[in-house]
């Protein structure tokens, strides 16, 4: 049949098991937002407030749930409102397509109203884009486009479409979608063989796991992993949710503001198995320390990531899940480092968890609405202190339902992600976690919370201050806070009932649960505002450039006693 290319858009995106794409119209996808609303019953559309939102929100969707999202936005200011959420998704491997409209061929490079070069632009930050110049190589590039971001390491792609494409006709017929087979062409016998025999070896092994691992849906796999070679398991930011955080094998975060355990516990293993991570500088830190007695096996989709921040050892190119699978077949027999394990649990009862100097409200906080909570929610953070305090004290984590910008670290990242999540997972609660500093950066999706009536819960940890640059500040810039004071006069809670949000207040004197439990029975969307001391920290802490092992502010029971 011969349609034009905005339908043949519509078309490949159903094809592909898209249900809902974020997006907000412009001149020059008049013609795209045409087909969406002849195909109204299905596709959904769902209208952010900002561009940046509808990245953010099909971030969330991708994260939460393993498929693609889906953002659409017109040429000019409206593709380059994308720039930070492609950024995002491509730090931290998230699966998305955005498509964006541009000028007609005829005008393209001629500084044409509303025209950039987005593909140029967004060249760093996709794992690859196209500028579709023929309606008939329209239908194979959106087909390759979702291939290319769900296979190996996944990561966003931009297709950029002239509006002269979009008007054209041409002839589509409906295919298959290519399947995505999980990387094993690389998987070499000799590097598990020497991978098995090096864990066989060890007495005192530890996993290091990233994100990858949840990328991968290997949890599973990695827990039974983990009882066979009798070993603790610490994760990055990205990671959480791979390992309950309950389990006794799960020492916490690893890094920067990661326990005490977690990077003590590094140093002194003699063998580190690092999977579906990326040695990120929050978590080495100083390198020439990181994990300085142990031999480092690297299991990683991605060849890139060998031997770029940390040399290692040992190289396992492959699929986590089926690397895993691998491995343990090379390990029939369970393993046994009872001493080992002794000392990580002798660790943990002498470093638990400090918190600030000032109070402990958010940690109090953070317990309260892990209390309240169902099983099946979704955690979606900003970025700062808040977002530490969720990783560190929040014991729901679970693979795809604890969300946070962990690689770019955006403010603004967590609204737009709970709505994507919400919208893709109508039946659970969603709460985002924020800053006051970070939501005043997409306050504006209210808008499009209060229009689909959206059950989010936001969460603003208030301190009226921009809190982890404070933080700094006071601890490193001899409390010179310069412009990290927000003083302005503003009420969350009136501004909520602006958009027709419930509001409420959260006092220091309140109990949160109370207030939280509230929250989660009234079944609509609430913006929270939770007052906390200005000063409150993030403990413990490695100040930039020292070991991991050198934290501040870290609780040691033994020295106490």
């Amino acid at each position: 049949m011969k349609i034009t290319g905005a339908d043949i858009i519509i078309e490949c995106l159903i094809e592909e098991g898209v249900d809902t794409v974020f997006g907000y119209p412009g001149g020059q996808v008049i013609p795209l937002y045409d087909a969406i609303y002849r195909n109204k019953g299905r596709i959904r559309h769902i209208l952010t407030a900002h561009e940046q939102g509808a990245s953010h929100a099909a971030d969330g969707y991708a994260r939460s749930t393993g498929k693609p999202g889906v953002c659409i936005a017109t040429s000019g200011p409206g593709a380059t409102n994308l720039v930070t959420g492609l950024a995002t998704a491509y730090m931290d491997s998230v699966p998305m397509v955005a498509i964006t409209g541009n000028v007609p061929m005829a005008l393209l490079g001629k500084d044409s109203f509303q025209e950039v070069d987005i593909a140029g632009i967004t060249l760093s930050i996709t794992k690859h884009n196209y500028i579709v110049k023929r309606v008939e190589d329209l239908a194979s590039t959106i087909r390759e486009a979702f291939y290319i971001a769900k296979e190996g390491r996944p990561g966003p792609v931009l297709i950029d479409v002239p509006k002269n494409v979009q008007e054209a006709v041409y002839e589509f017929e409906n295919a298959p979608v290519r399947e995505v087979l999980p990387v094993q062409s690389r998987l070499r016998s000799k590097d598990l063989a020497a991978a098995a025999e090096l864990i066989k070896a060890s007495e005192r092994p530890m996993c290091y796991v990233g994100g990858g691992v949840i990328r991968s849906d290997a949890s599973a796999i990695l827990n039974e992993f983990l009882e066979r070679i009798d070993a603790p398991v610490g994760s990055s930011l990205m990671g959480l949710g791979a390992v309950s955080p309950s389990s006794p094998r799960f020492t916490g975060m690893i890094g920067m503001h990661g326990t005490r355990l977690s990077n003590v516990s590094i140093n002194n293993c003699d063998l580190l198995i690092v999977i579906g991570a990326r040695f990120s500088d929050r978590v080495i830190s100083k390198s020439s320390t990181f994990a300085r007695q142990a031999r480092i096996i690297q299991i990683d989709v991605d060849p890139a990531e060998f031997n770029k921040n940390i040399m290692t050892e040992i190289h396992v190119v492959a699929d986590i899940k089926i690397a895993l699978e691998r491995l343990l077949e090379l390990l029939p027999e369970s393993l046994s480092h009872s001493e080992w394990m002794a000392e990580i649990a002798e660790k943990r009862a002498r470093f638990p968890m400090k918190v600030s100097t000032a109070s402990s409200r958010a940690k109090e906080i953070m317990e309260a609405l892990d209390s309240v909570l169902p099983e099946d929610s979704y955690v979606t953070t900003e970025v700062g202190q808040h977002q530490m305090w969720a990783a560190q004290f929040l014991q729901k984590h679970r693979p795809r339902r604890f969300l946070t910008s962990g690689g770019l670290g955006t403010m603004g990242y967590g609204t737009g992600a709970s709505i994507g999540t919400q919208v893709s997972h109508p039946g659970s609660r969603v709460v985002n976690i924020a800053g006051d500093g970070s939501f005043r950066m997409n306050c504006n999706e209210l808008a499009t919370i209060a229009r689909y009536q959206l059950p989010i819960i936001i969460l603003v940890m208030n301190n009226h201050a921009l809190g982890m640059v404070r933080q700094w500040q006071t601890l490193f810039y001899d409390h010179h806070y310069s412009e990290t004071t927000l003083d302005t006069p503003l009420d969350w809670v009136t501004l909520a009932k602006a958009y027709g949000i419930e509001g409420m207040r959260m006092l220091p004197e309140d109990d949160p649960k109370e207030v939280l439990e509230k929250a989660v029975k009234l079944g609509k969307a609430v913006v929270i505002d939770a007052v906390i001391p200005t000063d409150d920290k993030v403990y413990p802490m490695v100040a930039p450039g020292a070991s991991i092992s050198d934290m501040i502010g870290y609780l040691d029971l033994e020295s106490l006693e």
